[in-house]
């Protein structure tokens, strides 16, 4: 007889849980503006439910396959895609992220380097490749 409740609440706490998660989520995108400021950046206004709708199909998919652990089978060149595009989205969502607090700017301003922002800009990113590399191919070894 406690079997169903606790089946049942456990159900109960992971759509809730869920819907908390995915409410938080896509309240980041809306507060960041990603989908808008991709459009503009690429003049295709009229592509935007495409953006939204990969967005959505590669939520689902992310956490059926997390959920289901699914694994693929499949050479470099495959997962080298599927690494390309991990990157592209945590890199829209770092400058998005960035843009809307303006964080380079102010730093750069403060710590009186306005002149070397670019410079700045690009030993973080050197830094974070870097950085990826080493997990990858040292520290998992």
């Amino acid at each position: 007889m406690t079997a169903p409740i606790t089946l049942g609440l456990n159900l109960l706490l992971g759509i809730a849980g869920g819907i908390a998660v995915g409410g938080g989520v896509i309240a980041l995108f809306v507060v960041l503006d990603m989908v808008p400021r991709l459009a503009q950046l690429t003049s295709s206004y009229d592509k935007v439910h495409w953006y939204e709708g990969a967005m959505v199909a590669g939520s689902l998919l992310g956490t059926v396959s997390d959920f289901w652990n699914w694994k693929i089978s499949s050479g470099p060149l495959v997962e080298l895609g599927i690494g390309l595009f991990d990157g592209i989205f945590v890199g829209m969502l770092a400058a998005a992220l960035t843009e809307v607090l303006n964080v380079l700017p102010i730093l750069a301003k403060r710590l009186n380097m306005a002149h070397y922002l670019f410079g700045l800009l690009m030993a973080m990113v050197s830094g974070k490749v870097a950085g990826s590399l080493f997990d990858w191919f040292v520290y998992r070894q």
